[in-house]
């Protein structure tokens, strides 16, 4: 049986199902108790799962990672809600330093099953220190594992897998996809980290798309096969590991690559997945690859300077079209 549900409701019910299934989850961050998370993710948990399991924090994001470090390497499987991603930036030290490396520091005797929950992504007028996405910086360093995922159903069955995972995971939720709705099945189901999935299948180009950045890409190949250019788009759905068996499978039958994330192209995950690609499949591509992502510049306040820093529909449809040209 499958259920309709928003992105945001396939958060929580993850979150219910996981604490309920395993008491040593817990959550910790800023309002995720009484007040249930400014975007309403965490509604509920503190009625049923009280103090000790949902705790609210001092608004330190430092305390709020090193705390769930602790815990991680004392028995418990913390997640970490930090507000905006963007504020990752002050715990840095116990991210990257502590978190990613511990388990190789202590020849594997410790494990770190946590989770570090933040909203990524522009699009809302919230300027430059709440509109970034840092996939790239994190997927650089080894131990870590970056997660992305942008449908109801794909965000329920990673969380469960990141929360179960022995290894520390950043669940990256786009901010402007909590009410996006799709189908979710009532049984209990996880995801494997690393599998890609084909959401449109198309003979031209491929194109690789990164969480929000799906549907701008499917909202392009629609017009586009109107014009009878056919465009088969991948979700990664995890930016570490990735999956880059489907994408050469699709490259066998395209022979175009373009891929579009959010976040700014200097030395973004794009580069990363086309230096793969030509590494991996030079001889697959018949023209060079195009990255199609957002400017090297501070996300603006202003909406309209803003929507110009931000990939579209319409950027990614003419980069298809100079590619056929």
């Amino acid at each position: 049986m499958t259920r309709t549900m928003t992105i945001k409701q396939a958060l929580n019910e993850a979150l219910k199902e996981e604490f309920r299934r395993d008491e040593t989850v817990i959550i910790m961050g800023c309002d995720v108790g009484v007040r249930g998370n400014p975007f309403g993710i965490t509604l509920g948990l503190y009625d049923e799962f009280g103090p000790e399991r949902v705790r609210d924090t001092p608004i330190s994001e430092a305390a709020i990672v090193g705390a769930c470090l602790g815990a991680a390497a004392t028995g418990s499987r913390p997640i970490g809600e930090i507000l905006f991603s963007d504020w990752i930036t002050i715990g840095m030290d116990q991210l990257v330093n502590q978190i990613a490396k511990i388990r190789y520091m202590f020849g594997g005797k410790i494990n770190v099953p946590l989770v570090i929950r933040a909203p990524v992504g522009a699009g809302g007028g919230q300027a430059a220190q709440h509109s970034q996405s840092f996939e790239a910086w994190f997927s650089h360093v080894p131990g870590l594992q970056v997660v992305m995922p942008i449908t109801p159903y794909d965000v329920k069955g990673l969380l469960k897998t990141a929360i179960r995972s022995n290894d520390p995971v950043l669940f990256f939720e786009h901010k402007r996809g909590y009410e996006i709705r799709g189908e979710v099945p009532e049984e209990d189901y996880t995801i494997p980290f690393g599998e890609a999935v084909v959401r449109r299948e198309g003979a031209d180009v491929t194109i690789v798309a990164i969480s929000i950045m799906v549907h701008k890409a499917l909202a392009a190949a629609e017009s586009l096969n109107q014009m009878g250019i056919k465009c088969e788009v991948i979700d990664p759905r995890t930016i570490y590991p990735f999956d880059y068996d489907t994408v050469l499978q699709s490259l066998d039958k395209t022979h175009r690559l373009i891929v579009t994330h959010e976040s700014n192209r200097r030395s973004g995950i794009g580069a990363e997945i086309v230096s793969q690609v030509v590494e991996r499949g030079f001889d697959l591509l018949d023209d060079h690859p195009v990255i199609v992502a957002g400017l090297d510049v501070p996300m603006p306040y202003n909406r309209q300077l803003e929507a110009m820093v931000i990939p579209s529909e319409e950027k990614i449809k003419n980069a298809v079209l100079k590619l056929m040209d």
